[in-house]
């Protein structure tokens, strides 16, 4: 054990490079703390530097828990730990005191206890995870067994009833109520959606299987069972959460669980930056913290190191008119910087012009591509801005589009091996089934009852002939490559996933086209077994944890040294450029007019703005389109004048200066209005004589 005084002058040499704020937050004590950490104030520093201050004073590192939101956030936190406790003084076994640490996003930890805890709940610890897609096709299952798919209404789509089961599950509020927020021309079908879910929760306990929203459900069932909620309280001392903002109801009551008094919990977060919404995070959660445990402690940090002081000014302006929020006021020592600029533009064109101009100009001045940066709150609001990419020929990427593993022969790929996991997998048997030629979901169906009452065991089908004649030689594939996978004992987890590829291959090749590029993707998850102990394990990363993309899904090479950088809001969050450039900042885009039903609603798109906006470093543009055409691509006359957003209040126009995209317009307006009348004027005059003389 290493007091507070034993390692006063490292502890002091180390967190000497943190500010004032920073350092009283690290130091505070046991009590509950909010750290209210407003954008780019070092928020990241600040929690790292609290785990190691843990560690230094004699917490075991086992003990502590650091929940995040990505995977990426807990390694780069954990990184960080070890890299500080290398500077203390200490014994070999603490440089890796951060690797020690139980850190992780809220799923990743949830399916790490019911793994460790879930018998003792009923909860068979083999089970195998559905990712978004899974649990759609699920639920289709399901929806169309109660025949609910009927043709003489319009009943919500398996993707839809998905969302609406995860929006009551993460709120922890009833049906109704979720209805009549969130999905108001659903309210018909309410007891229809209400036999669905239950029918689809049925299944999924008849499968063994549990999808994202379960594992926090179940893992908020451990803590609130007497003896194993006691349990694993015993095994945190220390409990700290990352982007407080974006949690939902139900994590903030696992939270609560785990430590109920509160001691030993600190949660990071910036409620200015709450624009999750539609994921069920809930921005009360970090509002009403303060009044979850006694003796709350809240401490703001205000120095932000990211942003010039006129930029601060200008968002610190925005966010204030927040109806509910914690008070803070961002500041930096950084030196000079220009206000940002709202630019008026006639239209999407001069729009798009004015952006292709100004990246170019600051360019030629030094400044990268991929240091800037176009935001916009839509993915569609960008179309015209691509096409003016494309034709100056000017490299760019954009955030979004399908992931990785959502990709078909991806998940084609992983529902084999959740098979043999899990036989009782009814979407994952689905799925491989009727990849077979001529299988359809009954024939389909009949086969899954077969191995349902084989109890699992693939000789079921050994035992039956070829389903239809164009599968028979699929069928002589797919039945030993189940038996083998069965017995994982006889090869090693790359050696399994190459045999299923080697089976799967010739149906993908069949069933979907450019081949080659599928292949290399499933190579990739071949390479990436070689990482893991066991066929659950990797399937539990692939769910909780999937990679966004991989290079062979990028088409054609982009060989250009450099990009710009085209994102949706939401997809900036966490991210920072040199220059952002805001596009059609009206009413109706900014806020979005679907998300203007309520306080709440215009709340949080003010906050989407904000995280817009905070992510200059030292220049931004606000860009506004006086006009818009009705039909854009059709080029008619129709159009309609918008009105700039309502977030840039006349207040906040004060921390933005004026600027007209047009040159020629601005060029007009710097000369004498006088002078410019009276030559027009005269001109014009001689010009209506002139036709009479």
């Amino acid at each position: 054990m290493h007091s507070a005084e034993e390692n006063e002058t490292t502890l002091g040499d180390v967190l000497a490079g943190l500010n004032s704020a920073q350092k009283e937050a690290v130091t505070a004590g046991d009590a509950p703390l909010l750290i209210v950490a407003g954008a780019g104030t070092g928020k990241t520093t600040t929690l790292a530097h609290r785990v190691a201050f843990h560690i230094a004073n004699g917490v075991d590192p086992r003990r502590i828990l650091l929940l995040t939101f990505t995977r990426r956030a807990a390694q780069q936190m954990t990184r960080r730990v070890d890299a500080i406790m290398r500077r203390l003084q200490g014994d070999a076994a603490r440089l890796s005191a951060g690797s020690a640490v139980w850190g992780g996003t809220f799923h990743a930890i949830g399916a790490r206890l019911l793994r460790l805890h879930g018998p003792s709940i009923g909860l068979d610890p083999g089970f195998t995870i559905l990712d978004r897609g899974d649990a759609e096709d699920l639920m289709g299952v399901v929806r169309a067994k109660m025949a609910l798919a009927r043709t003489d209404r319009r009943f919500p789509q398996k993707g839809t009833c998905v969302d609406i089961y995860s929006r009551a599950v993460n709120s922890q509020l009833p049906l109704a109520d979720v209805l009549r927020t969130a999905f108001p021309w659903c309210m018909e079908h309410e007891e229809d959606l209400r036999r669905l879910c239950g029918a689809y929760v049925e299944r999924k306990i008849g499968s063994g299987v549990l999808d994202y929203d379960d594992i926090l459900l179940y893992w908020l069932a451990l803590m609130e069972d007497p003896a194993t909620g006691a349990e694993v309280r015993r095994r945190f001392e220390r409990v700290l959460v990352d982007e407080y903002q974006d949690t939902n109801a139900l994590q903030a009551r696992i939270v609560q669980a785990l430590r109920p008094d509160g001691t030993g919990v600190t949660v990071v977060g910036d409620d200015a930056q709450a624009i999750y919404s539609f994921r069920a995070a809930d921005v009360r959660n970090i509002l009403e913290f303060p009044g979850m445990f006694p003796d709350v402690q809240v401490m703001p940090l205000e120095q932000n190191y990211r942003s010039v002081q006129p930029i601060l000014d200008a968002t610190n302006r925005v966010i204030a008119a927040a109806a509910e929020r914690h008070d803070k006021t961002l500041w930096t020592s950084r030196e000079g910087g220009e206000r940002p600029a709202v630019v008026t533009c006639s239209d999407e064109d001069e729009q798009s012009d004015y952006i292709v101009r100004r990246v170019l100009e600051l360019r030629e001045s030094g400044l990268h591509l991929k240091d800037q940066a176009v935001l916009f709150r839509a993915a569609h609001h960008s179309l015209p801005l691509e096409l003016e990419l494309q034709r100056r020929n000017i490299p760019y990427h954009k955030y979004g589009g399908l992931k990785f593993t959502e990709t078909a022969h991806v998940k084609d790929l992983t529902a084999l091996l959740r098979l043999a996991e899990n036989p009782r997998d009814a979407s994952a048997s689905l799925r491989v089934l009727t990849l077979l030629p001529g299988v359809g979901p009954a024939t389909a169906q009949r086969l899954m009852d077969a191995l349902a009452e084989a109890n699992g065991d693939f000789m079921a089908w050994a035992d039956l002939p070829s389903p239809t004649p164009a599968a028979k030689s699929a069928w002589g594939s797919l039945v030993p490559l189940m038996l083998d996978l069965t017995r994982p004992d006889t090869m090693d987890l790359t050696a399994q996933v190459h045999a299923a590829r080697e089976v799967y291959t010739p149906l993908m090749e069949r069933r979907y086209d450019n081949g080659n590029a599928r292949s290399r993707d499933l190579e990739q998850i071949e390479r990436l077994a070689a990482r893991f102990d066991s066929r659950l394990a990797l399937l539990a990363d692939i769910a909780l944890d999937p990679p966004s993309w991989t290079e062979d899904l990028a088409g054609p090479p982009v060989l250009d040294e450099d990009y710009l950088v085209l994102s949706t809001m939401h997809s900036a969050k966490g991210l920072e450029w040199d220059a952002v450039y805001i596009i059609h900042a009206a009413d109706g885009n900014i806020p979005s007019d679907m998300a203007t039903g309520s306080v709440e609603e215009i709340d949080e798109e003010r906050r989407l703005f904000y995280v817009a906006c905070t992510r200059a470093k030292d220049w931004l543009y606000v860009c506004f389109p006086l006009r818009y055409y009705t039909s854009p691509w059709n080029h008619t006359d129709a159009h309609g004048y918008a009105q700039i957003t309502r977030f840039i209040t006349d207040d906040a126009r004060d921390g933005f200066r004026d600027e007209m995209a047009s040159p020629s317009t601005a060029a007009t307006r710097a000369e004498d209005p006088a002078a410019v009348s009276l030559a027009g004027r005269e001109a014009l005059q001689e010009r209506l004589r002139a036709m009479w003389a």
